[in-house]
């Protein structure tokens, strides 16, 4: 009996400790992530006690809610600016930031048969309107501008450009009609390495500059377990699988 007890006793104490150190971790991730990441923090919750709060939206506003003391504990950009911002000013663990992922761009339409390799209908303005994000905010925004200089179709094709806030809603002008066709993240529109519907080019990456997307923890997460666990599975090849799953690049 007394062995039994003893054994018991063990197993609570285990309970109890992993209770403790079980934490809810927040983790502002940069809108072109959005699929890629629902998938990865499942799979992370699925193997360690941790939970795990997403919240989704523009690179540029993260950067000013943890300037105003927002509770995130990592933080997923769309690009490295923002995450060295953090850096410089303080914000954030030293030699923490890496790069998760380096991201591509497609021109996409949720028509069959509407865009292809030749981007006839790009070329010639068979369109209504053409959705990309704004880029003065968004780095695919910025990519996005890049490609229509390479191609000398900026000015062609600016007065029909409508611009997204961040690459979030570019997508869902073009998803909702608004837009016939629009530049925005591989991500967006792959699963599993397939397009999901409609017709797509995937841009050539010589035609702009790497979109390098960088992570970064905290600075009021420095003594969290979770959080660094949560950093180091970003590293691991289950994640590297599920990141190159939707388009993206990793090193």
């Amino acid at each position: 009996m007394k062995l039994i007890n003893g054994l018991m006793a063990l197993v609570m104490s285990y309970t109890i400790m992993g209770a403790v150190h079980a934490e809810q971790i927040h983790v502002a991730v940069a809108s072109n992530f959005t699929s890629a990441m629902k998938v990865i923090a499942a799979e992370f919750e699925k193997n360690t006690e941790h939970t795990v709060v997403l919240s989704f939206g523009s690179s540029g506003k993260f950067v000013a809610q943890i300037q105003n003391g927002a509770p995130f504990q990592l933080f997923l950009s769309a690009d490295q600016t923002k995450p060295l911002v953090l850096e410089k000013s303080g914000f954030t663990v030293p030699g923490s930031r890496f790069t998760y992922a380096i991201g591509a761009l497609a021109l996409w339409s949720t028509k069959a048969d509407f865009v292809d390799k030749d981007y006839a209908n790009l070329k010639a303005g068979n369109f209504n309107k053409l959705a990309l994000a704004n880029p003065k905010l968004a780095p695919y925004g910025a990519a996005a501008v890049e490609v229509l200089n390479a191609l000398d179709l900026e000015k062609t094709t600016e007065s029909k450009w409508v611009m997204g806030e961040n690459i979030a809603q570019t997508y869902q002008f073009v998803a909702t009609g608004n837009a016939d066709l629009g530049f925005v993240a591989l991500s967006q529109i792959m699963d599993k390495g397939h397009i999901n519907e409609g017709s797509s080019w995937i841009i050539p990456s010589n035609l702009y500059s790497p979109i390098r997307q960088d992570a970064v923890l905290l600075k009021n997460a420095k003594n969290s377990v979770g959080a660094r666990a949560m950093l180091d599975y970003l590293h691991s090849d289950s994640a590297h699988t599920i990141i190159r799953g939707y388009g993206y690049k990793t090193e």
